[in-house]
């Protein structure tokens, strides 16, 4: 190839003109396209997800020999499980993507090393014979109103500094 800038030009066009958009291999829908909000999910597409995901923790526990300990069968009365659940779920589907690359697999696996220990403190393993459920958490008549107004109408950047260069100028 010589070094005309021109002529490079013309190949380059050349090569343009010949390519045609629609001779793609692969799916155009981005990688990670599955993710979703269960806060925001309508009743028609929260049925949807949960029929996956039960499939899916089906065949996972099974696949990964999951025991019930850290898996009970009511996985989906906690809502932490489900909300780890569903992130390895989306995680797993994404990895085995047919647009990966080929580096998916590995990585779901080591996201899933990552996850399980989670998973195992997720409920606390109290289910192994039967569901109890989890006392939630309430924030009903907890917070101090007026002691939150107060708090929350300071600047608190330099709060746990104060008086200390007053005590290097001193010192």
């Amino acid at each position: 190839m010589s070094d005309d800038p021109e002529e490079f030009d013309g190949l380059l066009a050349a090569e343009l003109a010949a390519y045609d958009p629609g001779d793609r291999h692969g799916s155009s829908e981005p990688i990670g396209a599955k993710t979703f909000n269960w806060r925001t999910l309508t009743r028609e597409e929260a049925a949807e997800k949960w029929e996956a995901l039960r499939a899916w923790v089906e065949w996972f526990t099974v696949r990964y020999n999951i025991p019930v300990s850290v898996i009970p069968a009511c996985w989906w009365k906690h809502g932490t499980l489900v909300e780890e659940l569903s992130a390895l779920h989306i995680a797993h589907d994404v990895a085995f993507d047919t647009s990966d690359t080929g580096f998916g697999p590995v990585s779901w696996h080591e996201r899933l090393a990552i996850a399980l220990p989670r998973l195992s403190r997720a409920y606390g393993g109290g289910c192994n014979t039967g569901h109890k459920p989890t006392k939630p958490r309430s924030w009903s008549d907890v917070t101090d109103e007026a002691e939150w107004d107060a708090w929350t109408t300071q600047a608190h950047a330099h709060r746990d500094t104060e008086g200390v260069s007053q005590r290097k100028e001193e010192g």
